[in-house]
């Protein structure tokens, strides 16, 4: 029996009546584009290690493997979006998980980092056509006084997929070899679809634009340009390079033929219109900073909890719990603070501290008590999680039902872009401040090795090791550099989630958005008698 269309009144009642099973199934698809990211970071250090043990990728080659997919990821959301809402959410979002499994396969048996980028861009391309279609459907299944509670605990399953990644590729990395981490997606896609098939009702927009093309190709095009740059300039340690700068220049120019083209298409990608709304900006604007904060200190947190304290994948995975266990906890009742205080107070208040957890960083020291950053992290996901929802509920209940698709791909690219920047920017801010604080003490070394070993941490504990007893003089002033660069990095990151503290504090509305006045007052009047 096929499923029936959602129209975009209201919902039919054997829709309504497992809206809370569709819910689950949805979340599962969205566990694995997030738990995929959250494992990949865990897995970091060992991808890094030389082979047989890993894939001896460098810095570089790390920040690639993760932006190869976000950018593929972001760049093609616009259309994915738009896809969903003409030819059916349920078509898109199955077509995407086969494509993500495949490519999980593919990534699994990576001979090589450049096998291994161009296999996790086939996974970006899958999750383009995920993400977006995970909120669509939700919006197409929830009535809206519903809404907010479920988009609450959509973003509690992020929270989950930020726990479980982890911790389950702590496991698999003690247990397997590194492939493994890609590996584990395969059965879940196979679970997800299937649970999809059965449950899942197909919805699309009764009005749908035609795809746009050229606007999809600059998209693409300006942020790979763009994001390259800043990387190759953080691996140069110099910003002033020529080929940086022409290359971020080719990006900024290319985005800007995008924004041009977009406002005089008669059938855009994006539709530059919903911005002219302040309050729809203003949380787009305020999830990618966050993400850019998050992602470009979570890539470091990594290698601070591994290489200068020297704990396991698994116990990374496990210090990291804190951080999505108060997601999972605060993200479903987020919407509480939201009905008493407003988006404006509640998301300026998770702003502010995750800005101060983010400053926090700036005080570890390599023998600090690991207490401490267990309660940081906590705080980070308490902060995230009253971000998360309410900017979430603006952006997808500013658009009309049937444009679900475009409003979460809107949300879910700027989020991605912010990431990639994130990871981007801070992490060349990172490797630059610490190829400046090591690079005096590498003068002993061959000028081939010197380069070599000032890449990064990993890197110069590989020289080192490789050296034996010769090396070892190394480690300490290798931790002492490191640290010193995260201290430069978190308190670049905790300006950045400032600013997107400004910026919710002076544009969202004080109470939550109601554009239905008259039905609200209504209702009111109806509560009253």
């Amino acid at each position: 029996m096929t499923n029936p269309v959602v129209p975009s009144g209201r919902i039919p009642e054997a829709v309504h009546r497992r809206r809370w099973a569709i819910l689950g199934a949805l979340m599962l698809s969205l566990l694995i584009v997030v738990l995929d990211n959250s494992i990949l970071n865990v897995a970091i250090k060992t991808i890094s290690t030389p082979a047989p043990t890993g894939l001896g990728a460098t810095q570089s080659e790390l920040e690639w493997a993760i932006n190869a997919y976000t950018l593929v990821f972001a760049g093609l959301l616009f259309t994915a979006g738009l896809l969903g809402d003409r030819l059916g959410r349920k078509k898109v979002l199955l077509g995407g998980l086969a494509v993500f499994g495949l490519g999980s396969a593919l990534a699994a048996f990576s001979g090589s980092p450049g096998q291994l980028i161009a296999f996790r861009a086939v996974m970006g391309l899958g999750a383009a056509f995920v993400m977006p279609a995970t909120l669509a459907v939700l919006m197409n299944v929830f009535e809206r006084e519903e809404q907010p509670k479920a988009i609450g605990i959509w973003a509690g399953g992020v929270g989950l997929a930020i726990a479980i990644g982890p911790i389950t590729g702590g496991v698999l990395l003690n247990h397997f070899w590194w492939g493994s981490v890609f590996l584990v997606n395969v059965p879940i896609v196979v679970l997800a679809l299937g649970l999809m098939l059965w449950l899942v009702p197909d919805s699309r927009d009764p009005n749908p634009g035609r795809v746009d093309p050229l606007g999809v190709v600059l998209s693409v095009v300006g942020l790979v340009l763009l994001v390259y740059g800043i990387i190759k300039g953080g691996q140069l340690a110099d910003f002033t390079d020529p080929a940086v700068l022409l290359t971020v220049a080719a990006g900024l120019a290319a985005l800007t033929a995008f924004v041009v083209h977009e406002k005089r298409s008669d059938h855009p990608s994006i539709d530059v219109t919903y911005f002219k709304n302040k309050v729809f900006s203003a949380a787009i604007a305020a999830i990618t900073l966050v993400f850019f904060a998050l992602m470009g200190v979570t890539f470091f947190s990594v290698f601070y909890t591994q290489s200068v304290r020297g704990y396991s994948p698994l116990q990374t995975g496990l210090l990291m719990l804190p951080l999505a266990v108060a997601q999972l906890i605060f993200a479903p009742r987020a919407r509480l603070l939201v009905d008493r205080f407003g988006n404006r107070a509640t998301t300026a208040a998770g702003m502010t501290l995750l800005a101060a957890m983010l400053a926090a960083f700036a005080a570890l020291e390599a023998d600090t008590p690991i207490w401490i950053l267990e309660v940081i992290f906590f705080f980070m996901g308490t902060g995230m999680a009253h971000i998360m929802t309410p900017t979430s509920v603006v952006i997808m209940q500013a658009l009309p039902r049937e444009k679900a698709g475009s409003a979460s791909a809107l949300s879910n690219t700027f989020r991605q872009v912010g990431g990639a920047l994130g990871i981007a920017v801070l992490g060349s801010v990172l490797s630059t401040a610490y190829r400046n604080g090591i690079e005096d003490k590498l003068t002993a070394l061959p000028v081939g090795l010197r380069q070599t070993a000032g890449e990064s941490i990993e890197a110069t504990l590989g020289v080192a090791a490789r050296l034996g007893g010769r090396g070892e003089a190394l480690v300490g002033p290798a931790n002492d550099a490191f640290l010193h660069a995260m201290h430069v990095t978190a308190v670049c990151g905790s300006v950045v989630a400032l600013l997107g503290a400004v910026v919710v504090a002076v544009f969202l509305p004080g109470r939550p958005v109601q554009p239905e006045e008259g039905r609200e007052e209504a209702e009111l009047v109806t509560a009253g008698e």
